[in-house]
């Protein structure tokens, strides 16, 4: 069966596991030619392309992205994924830290969106899509750092948007609310109770879950499509209600 991503090539960074894996893994199902750019590539399934890449280093994401290009004959779609959390006030996290998690979250889209832009230019159906994150719009405690990252993804989004719109580059952003990873697991295994902080987030999503990756996958399969082709410069939020609704309590 024919998909709408039939003859297309996307590159798929954070692909090891998650959201990343399950974007690569929903493309290659709709017929997209997938590559996976991680800092490890055990996690890659089988007919998807893995590159070793670490979005810090600029070196070696121009190698990882040009060698994606080389295997998939051209970058039609660029999910920018990557990306590390962070937990505490804005206190909480030392000079170091504030510089690390800008370098993966920000300035590491800023490396990989860069090394892909002359094959996108190539494209005739050429899509951005970021993962930005719930925190862009909403204020969550002990998320200060992570937050003023994913609000710049949340800016950056609009501004390249516009940047690359006469080039017919489109560029949008998915929010996920907060979402059963992998990512999501360790965060909480820091904490004093994992178990009680599952909890009190599942309870924060008026839906009374957690969002899927795999949830989040199809929303960025959705603005990665040609058919989403007078799309761009938006913020599509899958967060089960989160930045929207104001629900009662539960009697």
């Amino acid at each position: 069966m024919s998909g709408e991503f039939d003859g297309l090539a996307a590159v798929v960074t954070g692909a090891g596991s998650g959201i990343g894996l399950a974007t690569a893994r929903h493309l290659a199902a709709r017929g997209a030619r997938v590559a996976g750019l991680d800092l490890g590539i055990d996690g890659i399934p089988e007919g998807i392309a893995g590159f070793v890449a670490d979005v810090t280093d600029d070196g070696a994401v121009r190698a990882g992205v040009a060698a994606a290009a080389e295997r998939l004959g051209g970058i039609d779609i660029l999910v920018n994924n990557a990306g590390i959390g962070a937990i505490g006030t804005v206190e909480a996290n030392d000079d170091a830290e504030w510089h690390r998690v800008y370098d993966v979250n920000v300035v590491g889209l800023v490396r990989v969106t860069r090394a892909a832009l002359p094959h996108l230019r190539r494209s005739g159906h050429a899509a951005i899509v970021n993962t930005c994150s719930i925190v862009a719009h909403a204020g969550l405690p002990d998320r200060a750092l992570y937050s003023a990252t994913k609000g710049a993804v949340q800016s950056l989004t609009a501004a390249m948007a516009a940047d690359l719109v006469r080039e017919g580059i489109r560029v949008n952003c998915v929010n996920p609310g907060t979402a059963d990873t992998p990512w999501v697991r360790r965060l909480l295994d820091q904490t004093d109770d994992p178990d009680a902080e599952f909890a009190a987030l599942q309870a924060r999503q008026p839906t009374g879950r957690l969002v899927s990756a795999e949830e989040v996958a199809h929303a960025i399969a959705y603005l990665a499509s040609p058919l989403a082709s007078a799309t761009t410069g938006t913020v599509l939020s899958v967060d089960g209600g989160m930045h929207g609704l104001r629900v009662r309590p539960k009697p």
